[in-house]
């Protein structure tokens, strides 16, 4: 509660949130690690942190912040482009590899390859993905 009440007290004193925490003041790495976890956090936060500064916007450019989106918490009212799933997908982003394994599985019947997917999912430890494949392996296998 008290976060929430930081936050919205900066919002009304209109204190971005670089004054409140001088994330440029880092090392390239860190702030690179900190767009990272951002994005693995919430699509629309990384967007935030991309309009706030042209640093910003650069680090979550770079091809590795994909890896982290979780593709499923995209605001369905924003379309994803298909571009972004595939770049998403070649970089072996947990969340797309579970959309495809239950695609594969469940709509297309191809079993063996749709497990194969959640599995390389639930090894990244993508949470979905690791209740859907215990789950599958135990309702289909025993």
């Amino acid at each position: 509660m008290a976060e929430l009440c930081q936050i919205s007290l900066l919002s009304y004193m209109n204190v971005t949130l670089m004054d409140y925490f001088p994330i440029l003041e880092l090392p390239e790495e860190i702030q690179a690690l900190v767009v990272e976890r951002v994005a693995g956090n919430s699509f629309t936060d990384l967007y935030g942190l991309r309009a706030s500064c042209k640093t910003m916007k650069a680090l979550a450019e770079r091809s590795r912040v994909n890896h982290f989106y979780d593709v499923l918490s995209i605001p369905m009212r924003l379309n994803m482009p298909p571009e972004l799933f595939k770049t998403c997908y070649a970089e072996r982003n947990p969340s797309t590899l579970y959309m495809k394994g239950v695609q594969f599985f469940f709509t297309f019947n191809l079993q063996e390859e749709g497990l194969a997917f959640m599995k390389l999912a639930a090894d990244e430890g993508y949470e979905r993905a690791v209740y859907t494949y215990a789950m599958t392996r135990k309702i289909f296998w025993g």
